[in-house]
């Protein structure tokens, strides 16, 4: 079987990124797996992708390019969404080579990853082939704009799927899609890179890590409020925040003025694998809307336990699922300050909670989640008919609706 993932830019960096390269390995142990990135922006992928699965530019936006010499490549798209954030970095080219790409396509499955790759799917993938969204964003997320220009391609799926059932629910509630399954699918966790530590944060110095853009929605100046209290307490302790951002100077002048120079530190850009997560005893996040929820997984597979937010995309249901950290509610700045001090104070409970999430974290991994996208693929093969059928008479009361309305 044939297995086709299309991606924004492939050769860019991020958690997402690498998940979907660690699922297309696992996959490619069993099937015939290619990697279709929409950009390409540079000679060779940042991330490693498995020798297995071959990697298909369409556009290349490298300086000095044939195609960005293109007539089309300076007009703006018109087939993707024009509220998907990315779309500023589409063109009419990368229409035209999207749509050209997915009708001459011989897959058996796509499987697209962001919204305006999504819509193209939908529109373009042909008829024959399973066609798969992935939505990692909740729902709310994606903004009444973008949701308007995707509810009619998203009709032509035959699965939608999140990272959390609470957030399938919502999909399933909100924009009703007659023969598309609808489900949850945990984000693949993969393993880092070097061997994790065989006990939690085991011999790890008083560090409470942090990563993710200094930005405010990641609320790192809560995060510092919060460890304020810890250095009260366990003057031991560190905090060390990875990342760059428009927020940097703001949160130095926070830093300085809680008399946090040399305890808390603006640590410089993050890793793309998370790397600095494996020396810490603790990492956590305040984001308000669940924007540090990859980085926290990072630690999660390196045996850190965790505190955050309890809300998706991010080790939300890892924690739930099995343990492996505390989550508190969003800007709450008293219950974050309470579980960081209770956790900094008790290594046994560490070490318990890093075991914890390491094993959580090992039951999402490449493996246990290709097996669920087989599973996936056959159910959908299965009920291909049935499917048909509803969506068909999902679009017959769609079309009676106006009509009864109007003799009302």
């Amino acid at each position: 079987m044939k297995i086709t993932f299309l991606l924004h830019n492939a050769y860019a960096v991020g958690t997402p990124l690498r998940a979907t390269l660690a699922l297309a390995a696992a996959l490619a142990d069993r099937h015939d797996v290619e990697l279709v990135s929409m950009l390409r922006h540079r000679e060779v992928p940042r991330c490693a992708v498995d020798p297995r699965v071959r990697l298909v530019p369409l556009v290349d936006t490298r300086m000095g390019s044939a195609d960005m010499a293109h007539p089309l490549f300076g007009e703006p798209a018109v087939d993707l969404p024009r509220a998907d954030r990315r779309h500023h970095q589409y063109s009419r080219l990368v229409d035209l080579r999207a749509a050209e790409f997915l009708r001459g396509t011989d897959a058996d499955v796509l499987i697209g990853t962001r919204p305006g790759v999504n819509a193209a799917l939908a529109r373009f993938g042909p008829r024959r082939a399973l066609r798969i969204a992935q939505v990692p964003l909740r729902y709310d997320a994606h903004g009444a704009p973008l949701r308007a220009e995707l509810a009619g391609p998203y009709r032509a799926l035959d699965a939608l799927v999140t990272t959390t059932e609470a957030q399938a629910a919502i999909w399933r509630s909100r924009l009703p899609l007659p023969g598309v399954r609808v489900l949850a699918m945990p984000a693949v966790v993969p393993s880092p890179d070097a061997p994790p530590p065989t006990a939690a944060a085991e011999g790890a110095g008083p560090v409470l890590a942090a990563a993710g853009r200094l930005v405010p929605a990641e609320r790192f100046d809560l995060l510092v409020e919060a460890f304020s209290a810890v250095c009260a307490r366990h003057p031991d302790w560190r905090l060390r925040i990875h990342g760059e951002g428009p927020e940097r100077a703001r949160l130095r002048s926070l830093i300085d003025g809680l008399g946090l120079a040399g305890r808390a530190e603006l640590a410089g850009p993050r890793s793309p694998d998370g790397a600095e997560f494996a020396g810490a005893a603790l990492a956590a996040s305040a984001a308000d809307a669940g924007a540090s929820g990859p980085a926290l997984v990072e630690a999660m597979r390196r045996g850190v336990p965790v505190v955050g937010t309890g809300r998706p995309p991010g080790p939300t249901e890892l924690i739930q699922g099995g343990g492996g950290g505390v989550l508190v509610p969003c800007d709450d700045g008293r219950a974050l300050s309470g579980a960081l001090l209770e956790l900094a104070g008790d290594p046994e409970r560490r070490r318990a909670l890093g075991a914890a999430a390491l094993e959580s974290a090992r039951r999402h991994g490449p493996g246990p989640v290709a097996e669920r996208y087989d599973r996936l693929i056959a159910e959908l093969r299965a009920t291909r008919r049935s499917r048909s059928v509803h969506r068909v008479l999902g679009r017959a009361r769609s079309r009676a609706l106006p009509r009864r309305n109007e003799r009302t």
